[in-house]
């Protein structure tokens, strides 16, 4: 977050200094720019590059950078009214109407201001990326023969069995499609599986980019609820047989949001009850590799366990290396396989093959397991630290469930609790945290908000976001469960 605001304020004095130059004249060297500003190449590089981008500046290698021509004046906005109009009707014959909220998702995508806590984060703070060892991997992956070639429509063979070997069981590489980040391995999967117009059944709560996918798609999300243990069997046969549903999406490990693993004697009786139905199974095993080190032995992925073709598993990289690391695949048995590969094909012909490469030698190198085994101890003590400081200073919102895998909390709001009103507080208060309503794709029981330790510098950070956090219900919580203010 510190380089970022430097290239900012870098940025912003070498516009304003712009003036100074007639057309076609140099700028200032960089290593002049580093000795004037102090601060890093780096930093005066991508100034650089976002001055360019925005047409102000133009580059040339060897010779510096050079003001650009002033653009001419852009054309009047036209009027796109008539849009409202075309977008309706297009709709108008859909069983289910396919716009999307979107808000969910940028809630854990967008960075928040400068300065303020990231508790709302979906991803690994730079410090705990593998950066290093992916620079190093996309380094060794380029210099590969054929590795700018056309790879494989569904991925490198090495791949594709790499990812097989750790789902494990009979699953073989043959069964295993290369994909372009769990987010579209789930789109594949959703739109092979369920026609427009159809139920699909979701845990509750959920993902909300799995429910913007699916209402993205014009299918109609119904909610099974969840407890400690995961999706409850009984509610699920009874889902299947009240709507006709033949998808069932669920996290059967460390569940997003509530953390939850799938007990072992549910396992079984959700395929089973699956299969009865003649149903898919999707299970996304999102953060399998974000495990906690006191967490013991992990379960199986459902997909190891099933002979028939029930489960079609989405498994990704993403969550414990970088967000623009997208290398995920979806694993399937039977003919459905066919058809997942051919929606692929479809919508992106393939994964970029020097991605896969540097996939394959990130996971390859000594490097990997260290980087699993570092983020399970740091993520370990970033739980613990969040979890005593709520407890301490928060103790108004209840936390049932104390995860041993992933990167987040979910807690329950004191009845009465506008989310919105404390979610706008806590920004105001310096702490940016995501709302419980996006993950229910039906009413709420009850709020909720979900905070994460994963995207914050440390462990310091966590402990000023909960005291940031604590000032915000000072001022929203209903007055019977107000406490004194922390100095």
């Amino acid at each position: 977050m510190q380089e970022r605001s430097s290239v900012a304020e870098l940025v912003e004095q070498l516009r304003r200094e712009l003036d100074r130059y007639s057309v076609g004249g140099k700028l200032p060297s960089s290593r002049a720019l580093v000795e004037r500003f102090r601060v890093s190449p780096v930093t005066v590089s991508r100034a650089l590059a976002q001055l360019a981008a925005e047409g102000l500046v133009v580059t040339r290698p060897g010779a510096g950078a050079f003001r650009a021509q002033a653009r001419s004046v852009p054309a009047a906005t036209g009027d796109t009214s008539w849009q409202e109009v075309a977008l309706s009707a297009d709709g108008a014959g859909d069983l289910v109407p396919r716009s999307v909220d979107a808000s969910g998702v940028l809630v854990s995508l967008a960075a928040p201001p400068p300065g303020v806590v990231e508790f709302n984060g979906g991803y690994l703070h730079p410090s705990l990326q593998p950066e290093r060892a992916m620079s190093a991997a996309l380094a060794r992956a380029g210099r590969r023969p054929g590795a700018w070639g056309r790879p494989p429509t569904e991925g490198l063979p090495e791949l594709r069995e790499w990812f097989a070997r750790n789902i494990g069981g009979a699953v073989t590489a043959a069964e295993v499609l290369i994909t372009a980040g769990g987010q579209s391995a789930l789109t594949t999967a959703l739109r092979a599986l369920a026609p427009p117009g159809a139920p699909v059944l979701v845990e509750s709560p959920t993902y909300p980019g799995m429910l913007a996918i699916a209402r993205s798609a014009g299918l109609r999300p119904v909610p099974v609820p969840v407890d400690a243990d995961g999706v409850k069997p009984a509610l699920l046969a009874d889902a299947f047989r009240a709507t006709g549903a033949r998808v069932f999406v669920c996290q059967p490990l460390f569940q997003n949001p509530t953390g939850a693993v799938l007990a072992p004697d549910r396992r079984g009786e959700v395929r089973r009850i699956a299969r009865e139905a003649g149903a898919f199974v999707v299970e996304d095993d999102f953060v399998r590799r974000l495990v906690h080190e006191d967490a013991g032995p992990l379960p199986r992925p459902l997909a190891a366990d099933d002979p028939d073709g029930v489960v079609v598993h989405v498994s990704s990289l993403t969550k414990a290396t970088s967000p623009s690391f997208r290398v995920s695949a979806l694993a399937a048995r039977g003919p459905v396989l066919e058809r997942l590969r051919a929606i692929q094909v479809v919508d992106t012909f393939f994964v970029p093959r020097p991605l896969q490469e540097a996939a394959l030698e990130l996971v390859g190198s000594p490097a990997w397991p260290r980087h699993l085994r570092t983020i399970s101890t740091e993520l370990k003590a970033r739980r613990d630290t969040m979890t005593t400081a709520l407890r301490l200073h928060l103790p108004e919102l209840a936390l049932p469930h104390i995860p041993s895998g992933g990167y987040h909390l979910w807690l329950r709001l004191p009845d009465g609790t506008d989310e919105s009103a404390l979610t706008a507080a806590a920004l105001r208060a310096g702490v940016a945290i995501t709302p419980g309503r996006p993950y229910f794709s039906a009413e709420p029981p009850a709020g909720h908000l979900r905070s994460s330790f994963a995207a914050v510098a440390g462990v310091g950070e966590i402990v000023e976001g909960v005291r940031r956090l604590r000032t915000a219900c000072d001022e929203v919580l209903p007055a019977k469960n107000a406490r004194r203010r922390l100095p």
